[in-house]
């Protein structure tokens, strides 16, 4: 038995000196691989700091409610100030003064229609410090307050967010450059004043923009913008358009 024995240990030394022989002398310890530094995981910088190519698609405005949107009228001054109503606004046509376009109203519009002197807890009369806030573009108090009592107050917003968003409103639209300033008469057509705007202003469409004359002179420029002040179609104001052939375009003084 003792001779098995001796056979046997010596078989199994031989099986594992056989063993070993097949395992590699310096296998490589694997190591868990280091975690991800947070940085590599972050998008790009530059990618979330982008900002639109349009100031207007993050620009954030009052919300008005109550009607279906707003009509920006913009007046052309010397027009006005040739009429009889301008004895009493002086602080617009008076002395040397030479505006050009200037913003008559921000109207809430429906698309039949429009509300007008609609009760409000902010009351009749705007404040000195608010009109000021918008003097240079709305010159004179007189056509400020009336604008207020007429149209704001049918905003659903409170004055200062109304003369905010007309703020808002006036600085979107692009004047044409060569309609913002005339040194002297010209004639020309109602849809050549238009084209002109919708050249400086893309996106603006014929559906949303009247000109209006006073007989046989350029009126007004009115453009039909949503809440949001995104450009909107507006049947109802397109058909008020002035139907002359031609127009006259007073110089700026």
């Amino acid at each position: 038995m003792g001779r098995y024995t001796g056979f046997i240990a010596l078989g199994l030394m031989i099986a594992a000196a056989a063993v070993y022989s097949f395992l590699p002398s310096d296998a490589p310890v694997e190591r868990a691989s280091p975690p991800a530094s947070p940085q590599a995981e972050m998008p790009s910088t530059s990618q979330d700091n982008a900002k639109p190519s349009d100031p207007s698609a993050v620009s954030e405005v009052p919300q008005g409610s109550g009607f279906d949107f707003y009509v920006l009228s913009l007046s052309w001054s010397p027009t006005f100030c040739d009429s009889e109503a301008a004895g009493r606004n002086r602080e617009q046509c008076g002395g040397a003064k030479d505006f050009g376009w200037v913003v008559h109203g921000l109207w809430p519009q429906n698309e039949k229609g429009w509300p007008e002197n609609c009760p409000t807890p902010e009351g009749s009369r705007v404040p000195e410090r608010i009109g000021r806030t918008v003097i240079d573009i709305m010159p004179s108090m007189g056509l400020i307050g009336h604008q207020w009592r007429k149209h704001g107050s049918c905003s659903g917003l409170g004055m200062q967010d109304y003369f905010k968003l007309v703020r808002e409103a006036h600085e979107r639209i692009r004047i044409p450059p060569e309609l913002a300033t005339v040194s002297r008469e010209s004639r020309t057509s109602p849809q050549a004043v238009e084209a002109a705007f919708i050249r400086s202003n893309p996106g603006l469409t014929r559906s949303a923009v009247a000109v209006t004359c006073d007989r046989e002179r350029v009126d007004e420029v009115r453009i039909c913008l949503d809440r949001s002040l995104g450009f909107r179609a507006c049947p109802e104001v397109d058909s008020r358009s002035c139907r002359r052939s031609e127009i006259t375009i007073s110089p700026t003084r």
